[in-house]
């Protein structure tokens, strides 16, 4: 894999963002959830959908059940006045990822980017498989929870995590997930009765696994010179990055994710330490596999929010990732890593260090 053009450090940066409350089923539209949380992105900055130049959306049609379905959400921005308007049929985090570099042609000072997902309409052990290869994976009818079982497996053998630590990072996700109003599971739990609890898809319990979720999130993005007149204290971009692996998981070790290891190098993780990381890990061992492939230091604070494994509203889970570590630097730190993931098994990865300014 070459690397891509070298224009991390560009001043671009995250100056706002928001969320809606993540729950199990809304019987509000994507349409509806975007309205609101775009508003509630824009209102603390004294900005209006008018002084919005570039706007990128992320969703899928497979969850929403219809052929571009982007388009009718474009109508939570407004027809007027005309904007530049794209879409991805990804995660939020890869609409970020083309608004910024469309913030790089220099011409634009303010774009907004999205992410919204209703999986409860759909059964995603019928609608994953569908994606799938059409040959050698769709027959075999294999959904998300067996690719992940799959990997569980690898990265025990592996020796890189192991029941009991799947375990606690699930205490630890539900426990850090109590101080985040818009999480959908919290609480506290003990490790010993989880692993009393039975397989769902064997090593995997119901406490490894990611809820099902609603909910949308927006996030805007601005030049330096007017990010700096909007936010006290901007999130810059300082890297942002995203690779891929082969598609048919058979082809590929699963105890490891050099992808994650290729975007994060090429972000910039090696530049300097981070005192915090949001992963988009949905499945317990997915955060312990992370977290080795990335060499996150047990000094480094891992998903504080609850993560995926307290709200996981499909193609706008990553982008929350993003928003929560912008709110780190928001708040003072100096150095922050978001990483966002799609397909089975890490599949495609991106990863993103915002950075805080030091003042002179």
């Amino acid at each position: 894999m070459s690397k891509s053009p070298d224009i991390k450090g560009t001043d671009i940066a995250i100056v706002g963002w928001a969320q809606t409350p993540m729950v199990r089923r809304t019987e509000l539209s994507e349409t509806h959830l975007l309205v609101d949380v775009i508003t509630d992105a824009l209102e603390p900055l004294a900005l209006t959908r008018a002084d919005i130049d570039f706007t990128c959306l992320g969703s899928c049609d497979y969850i929403t059940g219809q052929p571009f379905s982007f388009v009718v959400n474009l109508d939570a921005l407004g027809a007027w006045p005309p904007k530049q308007d794209s879409h991805v049929e990804m995660d939020g985090a890869w609409a970020l990822y083309e608004a910024w570099l469309r913030l790089q042609h220099g011409d634009i000072e303010i774009a907004v980017v999205t992410g919204s997902g209703r999986s409860s309409t759909g059964d995603p052990s019928l609608i994953y498989p569908m994606e799938m290869d059409p040959y050698y994976l769709a027959p075999l009818g294999a959904d998300p929870l067996t690719f992940a079982a799959l990997q569980a497996r690898a990265v025990i053998g592996a020796g890189i995590a192991d029941e009991r630590r799947m375990a606690e990072v699930a205490v630890r996700s539900r426990r850090d997930a109590i101080g985040n109003p818009y999480a959908q599971v919290s609480g506290h739990g003990d490790v010993e009765a989880l692993l009393a609890g039975a397989y769902v898809r064997q090593p995997l319990r119901r406490h490894d696994l990611p809820p099902i979720t609603d909910g949308a999130c927006a996030m805007v993005l601005a030049t330096a010179e007017r990010a700096r007149e909007l936010c006290e204290r901007p999130a810059f971009i300082r890297g942002l990055d995203h690779r891929t692996e082969c598609h048919n998981p058979s082809f590929r070790d699963l105890a490891d994710a050099p992808s994650v290891r290729i975007a994060a190098h090429a972000a910039g993780l090696g530049d300097g330490p981070v005192e915090l990381a949001e992963l988009q890990a949905a499945f317990t061992h997915e955060e312990l596999l992370l977290r080795h492939v990335l060499g996150l230091g047990d000094d480094v604070k891992v998903n504080t929010s609850g993560g995926a494994l307290a709200s996981n509203p499909i193609m706008a889970t990553g982008l929350v990732r993003i928003g929560c570590a912008a709110d780190h630097i928001f708040s003072g730190g100096r150095r922050a890593l978001a990483h966002s993931t799609s397909g089975p098994c890490l599949q495609q990865n991106l990863v993103c260090i915002l950075e805080g300014e030091t003042s002179a």
